[in-house]
């Protein structure tokens, strides 16, 4: 499943590379996490199901929509700890939103506190991008607290915009501009 060209990134701790159709079972139980899914917006409840994801990756890549990478410690690069990846890239716009999910076990260790600065600056330099947009949904908090830390701006609360679970549930919306661009495409 890897794409040709994709971008493998790593920092001292992690490794950051394409999913491959051996990831299905690691993406199927956190997708399908209770703890995981709670405040994303996608689970599946069988393993088969989680193939659409699998081929989601794949399809974002060759339509140049999107790039989404599993996360993974250097020394054990076949076992998904989580995932993060940009959808939705309208280069026209220079922007793409983010998103992220890491396994319970994993929380509170400073993965993706580790691992967003290497997208981040992936998103600016390569993907050329000016904004990076993020949706959180506002119980959230230790998301919204992560984005911040990593200079993203709170812009605003969309007040029950979606129907999950049976309920409205509302989104805030933050953005990080690229630090070293001009205002100017």
């Amino acid at each position: 499943m890897a794409g040709q060209g994709f971008p493998e990134l790593s920092s001292a701790q992690f490794l950051l590379r394409a999913f491959v159709d051996a990831d299905q079972p690691a993406v199927f139980r956190a997708l399908s996490h209770p703890e995981v899914i709670r405040y994303y917006g996608i689970s599946y409840t069988t393993l088969e199901a989680t193939r659409e994801q699998m081929e989601w990756f794949v399809r974002i890549h060759a339509e140049g929509t999107g790039r989404w990478w599993a996360i993974c410690r250097p020394e054990s690069p076949s076992e998904v700890i989580g995932g993060c990846g940009f959808n939705n890239w309208l280069p026209e716009h220079r922007r793409v939103e983010l998103g992220y999910w890491l396994m319970p076990e994993y929380w509170g260790r400073g993965v993706l506190s580790e691992c967003l600065p290497l997208i981040l600056r992936h998103a600016f330099t390569d993907m050329r991008v000016h904004r990076i947009e993020a949706e959180v949904e506002t119980e959230n908090q230790a998301s919204s607290r992560l984005l911040l830390r990593h200079g993203f701006a709170f812009e605003g609360r969309r007040r029950e915009c979606e129907v999950k679970g049976g309920a409205f549930i509302s989104l805030d919306n933050y953005g990080l501009l690229d630090p070293a661009a001009e205002s100017h495409p």
